[in-house]
């Protein structure tokens, strides 16, 4: 699998297993190849617990998505998730040497690796550094410093810290399973991609994924990322208590969940009652489906009223902040009867089902835009992006050597006036070249500040075994 314009994307959640393969089509929209599922065993709450588990579950999901997709899966982009991941606002300045020159890219890179130094508690390292406004010689609100003259450059960042065990488990179990990692990305921030529209993000807004293990937030505001979290409950404290709550094993609770479940008890009448049947050589139960919908009913209550504590930690009450797309809900957890009315009873926020299909082909099959699939198909996405990035970054570096060569045929000596206009020509020339050197460079060096770290990652991997 060498082909750069396709990717694969791993969903290590707590419930499944997801291995996607997409690529762009010549519309610039995603075109899913393949989809591998396997049960998740070994994983609890987003954190791997068994190795051995973990790595047969991801090489089944893979297998699959290579049958279905009749391609070789070689690396994958995972996404990371589960209650040790926390973040936090900080903000950081650098005073620059020369004045007299514009902000490049170099200078915004320092300040990000600056911020990479922060001492974290022991056991943690920083998954993404991600600033969010500048402040330029005290003038403040400034999206885009590049180009602007300055001594002092500020920014405020949303740092995401994560457990370093953790993360190297989950690297250690792809790489068991004979696959490459291309990247790591936070699963809120992958979901994201998959089901919120620029619009959404400008005006503001919640994006919550249910999953089996683990209920992610992540808040946009003004485009960009200002709040994320990771709720340690998810769909499967909802199916434990309707086993304890109806004394009947998991696999039914899962299954009476999903068929007949509801997060409104008003919706259903005393008289509807579901029959399940009983153990070997016992009598058959019976359980009406008003008390099954008040079990889920205090659960999901209580995992939004979590939710919603965030949103409000994060200052959704001030006027500045304000959440004018209000809440999107995704994740498999999203698929539960009557979720969007109780979210928007409880938090008064206009709230959406996030459906994975705001880049994907039209012609997509409806199993793939199902929002269980959106971390999945968000994870794709990103590395899709990336791959174009390099891609592009190839073809400039290309484009540059090209005049150069041109350059040496000029500077041939045709009588000495036009040698010095060509010379203070080429100084010029030379001069700009420089800036754009300093400017193109950093680029490949600000995206590597997380690459860097992950070459590390790598290296500790590969020096493990």
């Amino acid at each position: 699998m060498k082909d750069k314009d396709i990717a694969v994307g791993l969903d290590i959640g707590t419930t499944k297993i997801v291995a996607m393969v997409g690529r762009n089509n010549e519309y610039g929209k995603m075109e899913i190849l393949g989809i591998g599922k396997s049960k998740s065993l070994g994983v609890h709450r987003g954190v791997v617990n068994n190795i051995t588990q973990t790595i047969q579950s991801i090489q089944q999901a893979v297998q699959e998505a290579e049958a279905n997709s009749g391609m070789d899966i070689t690396e994958v982009v995972v996404g990371i998730a589960g209650q040790h991941i926390r973040s936090l606002q900080h903000s950081d300045y650098i005073t620059r040497a020369n004045s007299d020159e514009v902000i490049s890219e170099k200078d915004i890179d320092m300040l990000c690796n600056q911020v990479h130094k922060l001492v974290m508690l022991p056991g943690e390292e920083i998954i993404h550094v991600l600033p969010q406004e500048y402040k330029v010689d005290g003038q403040a609100e400034i999206t885009e410093p590049i180009g602007m003259y300055g001594g002092r450059l500020e920014a405020n960042f949303h740092v995401v810290v994560g457990q370093i065990s953790s993360i190297r488990n989950i690297g250690r179990c792809v790489k068991s399973a004979g696959l490459d990692l291309s990247g790591v990305t936070l699963e809120p921030l992958a979901s994201a991609n998959a089901v919120l529209s620029q619009e959404e993000k400008e005006a503001g807004v919640a994006l919550i994924d249910i999953g089996g293990g683990t209920t992610d937030l992540a808040i946009f505001k003004d485009g960009i990322i200002r709040h994320t979290a990771v709720i340690p409950f998810g769909g499967n404290v909802i199916t434990e208590d309707i086993k304890e709550g109806c004394s009947i094993i998991e696999k039914q609770a899962e299954l009476l969940k999903v068929k007949f479940g509801s997060a409104w008890p008003g919706e259903n009448k005393d008289n509807e009652i579901v029959s399940i049947p009983g153990l070997r050589g016992r009598e058959p139960k019976e359980i009406t489906l008003k008390n099954l919908s008040k079990i889920i009913h205090f659960r999901v209550v209580e995992i939004i009223e979590q939710v919603f504590l965030e949103i409000k930690n994060y200052g959704h009450d001030e006027q500045k902040k304000k959440l004018i797309a209000g809440i999107v809900i995704t994740g498999g957890g999203a698929q539960l009867k009557h979720l969007k009315q109780l979210v928007e009873y409880i938090t008064g926020m206009d709230t959406r089902i996030g459906y994975p299909n705001e880049h994907l082909a039209g012609d997509s099959d409806p199993e793939t835009t199902s929002p269980m699939y959106a971390t999945a198909v968000g994870l794709v996405l990103n590395s899709l992006e990336k791959n174009q990035k390099r891609a592009e970054e190839v073809l400039i570096e290309e484009e540059e050597e090209v005049p150069t060569r041109e350059q040496a045929l000029t500077e041939e000596p045709l009588g000495a006036p036009q040698q010095e206009v060509n010379q203070e020509l080429t100084e010029d020339e030379q001069e700009e070249e420089i800036e754009q050197e300093q400017t193109k460079k950093p680029k490949r060096h600000r995206k590597n500040i997380f690459e860097k770290w992950f070459d590390d990652f790598k290296d500790f991997l590969d020096n493990a075994e």
